[in-house]
């Protein structure tokens, strides 16, 4: 095979000799259809919400004219690492992009079909990257499925997108295709990428065997559906987790990709390998749109070099991939924020007192610091941060994100007085990842920060307080969802500004803070609007035993609360145990309670750690705005929400309809009318 890079060049050429830069020439074509902002169809086009100048005007690209922009540049640093057992093993661009393409002519041998699916299903690997790409080259769609979804989620999707090709990481995930098989008419081959396969069926290929298809076969017709594809078409489908109801399929086009790695790289300041060579681990979902625009478009954008943790990464391995990747940025949920901290300070319970108090100082120190900007004390700088940083990973890494949940502010503090400042994104599935992202220099404790380069933000009906619904524009804005033009409609307004459903306010210098989901707000019987998460949060710092606070009262005359203890998590199936964390047996001890398990604390058990939750929950209501704001009834839950139990999203964010529905025997025992009134001499909830 030929892998010059000249072939590019005439590739590229090729490429945008056949189509005019400005896609209105084609359009204002004799009886071409007029192009909408929007379309739910899968092979429809859209008209691009390109600007006069800066970044809004940057020329459209497909995906293909960004990859081999990236191979000319890039084509001998390395892209992709990976650990086969004990053995680093790696890919530069110029492998990459030859791989994509005999996988995509390996998809066109299985007969996909243009605008077709390939689904997606497993932990993310250089055959997930690998199936990505070559399904868009190839002129289908890249579809990833949740690793969690039900047999019956992942025939709803491969439906859905009309898939004609399956792509599945093991035997357990084969299995729930196999179910399901007979109800999905496009479904022409499932590909299986790790472990040999343990049964021979017709259409089921291992990895090897599928790559083997397209080894030998002619570039031509390859190179004919790569010339015909079109910035404003769709190549890749995001499912959104859909909390209530199905699933809608979020269509993004070439546009939306290419333009948003350009916009995201550009602010946070990414520097190309060619002057430095940026690295980050991928871990968190690829369905979700906030890891494939991070782990593959952004760091393609830049030639950056993707590592791939370990499928165990959410259930304690991550560090330690960090520690030997040491990435230069790093994308996180809150959640996993939430378990280092804990980590930490289980690690701080368990140190010696003189290193506490340094640590403790330092933190002190570092808090003040970073709040003031003034850095007098270089020497517990010297002393803890940098130990810190090396302990996590993080020692290189000058861009720790946060983003796709709320955080709280105690978390983002505590990050801060560890010189380890957690820049906040805000973005969604339909703009395609980030919508505004923190930096360095914009940078406020709680803010989302500003707008990527090119996007505008308005605020929908603000009311008194500045409040109103956070609306987006830019070239980073969907398609629309396939097949569903009225939940499309739903989402834009009329001139095409994408509603985002959350509630958001600017400060006086255009910084974003998020104030809570429209769906989410509690509306009490009384008529009282009332945003969970602040109270929430702040049952959180007040109570540090409290894993995971949820809020209850929509449509009911007062609030109660369902509560979680941080506990020990299973490391093989992320299950939460009965062992509590070190650090909660430390302030059990405190209190004067020898509890080392939920099931001694949970349902009132332990009068001593009852009475300090309590406690925390009057402090919480002493500081609420109004009576209907206050804390009536709450319960601790015999144990922890978690993925697998089905409470938490795959990105660990709460599933409030699902733990509504889970736990509605505790929330209807906190309305019953009884002559049980909660008074500090009778603080039990009713049982």
């Amino acid at each position: 095979r030929s892998t010059g890079i000249h072939q590019f060049r005439s590739v590229n050429s090729l490429v945008s000799a056949q189509r005019p830069d400005s896609l209105s020439v084609a359009a204002a074509a004799v009886g071409a259809e007029p192009q909408g902002l929007w379309t739910s169809q899968g092979d429809a086009e859209v008209k691009l919400r390109m600007g006069e100048s800066g970044m809004a005007a940057e020329a459209p690209l497909t995906i293909h004219q960004m990859f081999t922009s990236a191979v000319e540049r890039f084509g001998g640093f390395t892209a992709l690492s990976w650990k086969d057992g004990e053995q680093m093993k790696t890919m530069n661009y110029e492998e990459y992009y030859q791989t994509c393409r005999t996988a995509a002519k390996s998809f066109l041998k299985l007969g996909l079909q243009r605008y077709h699916g390939v689904g997606i299903l497993g932990f993310n690997s250089v055959e997930w990257f690998i199936s990505d790409i070559g399904a868009i080259l190839a002129g289908g769609f890249a579809v990833g499925i949740y690793t969690t979804n039900s047999p019956e989620a992942c025939q709803y999707v491969a439906e859905n997108c009309k898939a004609n090709i399956i792509v599945v990481e093991n035997h357990k995930q084969l299995q729930k295709i196999l179910q399901v098989e007979d109800k999905l008419p496009h479904l022409k081959a499932i590909i299986q990428y790790k472990d040999a396969l343990k049964e021979k069926r017709p259409n089921l290929y291992s990895w090897a065997e599928f790559m083997e298809l397209g080894r030998d076969e002619p570039d031509a017709p390859l190179d004919a559906i790569i010339a015909s594809q079109k910035p404003n078409q769709c190549c890749t489908l995001i499912y959104t987790s859909g909390t209530t109801g199905q699933p809608k399929g979020v269509m993004l086009s070439h546009d939306n990709l290419t333009w948003t790695a350009l916009s995201t790289s550009r602010h946070v300041h990414l520097t190309e390998a060619t002057q430095a060579q940026e690295a980050v681990v991928s871990y968190l979902p690829l369905s979700h749109i906030a890891a494939q625009m991070v782990d593959i478009w952004v760091c393609m954008k830049v030639g950056g070099v993707t590592h791939f943790a370990q499928p165990d990464a959410l259930k304690g391995s991550l560090v330690n991939t960090l520690k030997e990747v040491r990435p230069t940025a790093f994308m996180g949920v809150p959640r996993v924020w939430e378990k280092m901290q804990e980590k930490m300070k289980s690690v701080g319970a368990k140190s010696s007192t003189v290193r506490r108090k340094v640590a403790a100082w330092a933190k002190d120190v570092g808090l003040q610091t970073n709040l003031t900007k003034m850095n007098h004390y270089h020497i517990a700088k010297k002393l803890v941060f940098k130990k810190v940083r090396k302990a996590l990973g993080l020692e290189r890494c000058n861009k720790c994100f946060t983003g796709a949940a709320p955080i709280t502010k105690d978390t983002l503090e505590f990050f801060l007085s560890l010189n380890i400042p957690l820049y906040e994104l805000f973005g969604m599935s339909e703009s395609s990842g980030p919508h505004t992202i923190s930096v360095p220099e914009a940078f406020k404790l709680t803010s989302c920060g500003k707008e990527i380069p090119g996007c505008k933000t308005k605020l929908l009906n603000p009311d008194e307080e500045g409040n109103g619904e956070i609306c987006l524009w830019g070239r980073h804005v969907f398609m629309g969802y396939l097949n569903m033009p009225d939940k499309t409609e739903e989402a834009l307004d009329a001139e095409g500004w994408l509603r985002s459903g959350d509630l958001g306010k600017h400060d006086h210098n255009g910084f974003l803070f998020i104030t809570g989901r429209i769906k989410e707000l509690i509306i009490t019987a009384g008529g009282e609007n009332i945003p969970p998460v602040p109270i929430e949060d702040a049952v959180k710092e007040h109570v540090p035993l409290i894993s995971n606070a949820m809020l209850i009262g929509d449509k009911r005359k007062f609030l109660s609360m369902l509560l979680t203890i941080k506990c020990q998590v299973n490391s093989e199936s992320g299950a939460p145990e009965d062992e509590l964390t070190p650090e909660v047996v430390e302030l059990c001890r405190k209190l004067g309670s020898t509890a080392t398990r939920v099931s001694e604390i949970c349902g009132g058990r332990d009068r001593a750690v009852h009475g300090a939750i309590q406690d925390g929950i009057n402090r919480v209501n002493d500081k609420a705005t109004s009576n209907a704001q206050r804390i009536q009834k709450w319960i601790v839950l015999d144990k922890d929400f978690s993925i697998v139990g089905g409470e938490l999203g795959p990105t660990m964010k709460l599933k409030r309809p699902v733990v509504l529905k889970m736990y509605k025997e505790q929330i209807e025992n906190f309305y019953k009318e009884l002559a049980t009134p909660t008074t500090p001499d009778n603080p039990l909830p009713p049982k």
